[in-house]
């Protein structure tokens, strides 16, 4: 039976867990030069509507490193973009390849192509999730603070893609996780409505970034205008006064706080230019490590 990753409501506590384990293996075992033919003669399809760096290269290096072929597809090369309807190109792409990558604005786009598919369609980003990132991003906290449990983890920005994967997330692993937005650029409360289903911990909310960071192992930020609100940008700069990620605000966090961020980062905006260089952060290792998570993710999916 086939499985897809549209969210990480998708996953059971034991599915990252497996997942957590593998990724970090596969890193381990690549670092010592020894190769993981798994998915050889195996095809990744990547349809992507977003421009991409860290998700596209680490999707087809993964897939290749593994031993299969990715085929990178833009929507405009398609005929999805001459209007075929996606239920139609899913059924094809289903006799073609092994498994499709999406990177799009909507979310329902994706979960059209699963229903459709008979293939596993992975979520390579939407506008409501990114649950790959999450997953790599729990990778490097593992690698660093020796496991996810008694870290508290602080969200300090826009309540978006990134921020509701985190929510996910902490309602399945019982995360110890804190969210901070602007009063006007919360977390959609249909997406908090959701997790709670499968919540086995409360998540914080607050208007207040210095009350999130207080003693947080872990502060995270993102862009505060994604791909689509660009046109925002300058009306954001002034809603997210007081949520830079500086060094002001991380006195509050612990001494040996880890920073985070997906990346790419809008340096002096949403995070300071010497905290992106400071050695509390570890973006890079969060970067690399989504080549070796999306091993693990396509070898669970593809049989």
């Amino acid at each position: 039976m086939k499985k897809d990753l549209l969210s990480l409501l998708d996953l059971e506590k034991n599915d990252f867990e497996k997942l957590f384990k593998r990724a970090i293996q596969l890193k381990k075992r690549y670092a010592r030069g020894i190769p993981d033919k798994l998915l050889t003669g195996k095809t990744l399809g990547l349809i992507f509507d977003k421009k991409s760096t860290r998700t596209r290269v680490a999707f087809e290096t993964a897939m290749i490193q593994l031993g299969g072929h990715p085929i990178y597809m833009s929507t405009h090369d398609t005929q999805i973009s001459r209007n075929e309807p996606a239920k139609d190109t899913a059924r094809v792409l289903s006799r073609y390849i092994d498994c499709l990558a999406m990177r799009t604005f909507d979310h329902a786009l994706v979960e059209e192509f699963a229903k459709s598919s008979t293939i596993p369609v992975i979520n390579a980003l939407t506008d409501s999730f990114h649950p790959c990132q999450i997953l790599s991003d729990l990778m490097t906290i593992i690698e660093h603070k020796g496991g996810y449990k008694n870290i508290r983890i602080a969200w300090v920005g826009d309540g978006n893609n990134v921020a509701n994967s985190w929510i996910n997330a902490a309602s399945v692993l019982g995360l110890d996780l804190v969210v901070a937005c602007p009063d006007d650029h919360r977390v959609n409360p249909e997406i908090i409505e959701s997790a709670l289903v499968k919540a086995k911990t409360d998540i914080e909310f607050t208007n207040d970034p210095g009350e999130a960071v207080k003693n947080a192992d872990v502060v995270y930020t993102d862009v505060w205008a994604s791909m689509g609100d660009e046109d925002e940008l300058s009306k954001r700069i002034i809603a997210f006064k007081g949520f830079q990620v500086n060094k002001s605000l991380l006195s509050g966090a612990k001494d040996d706080v880890l920073v985070m961020h997906c990346l790419p980062a809008h340096r002096g905006e949403e995070i300071a230019e010497d905290v992106l260089e400071d050695k509390n952060a570890v973006f890079w290792d969060q970067a690399e490590n989504k080549r070796h998570m999306h091993k693990a993710i396509l070898e669970s999916l593809i049989q």
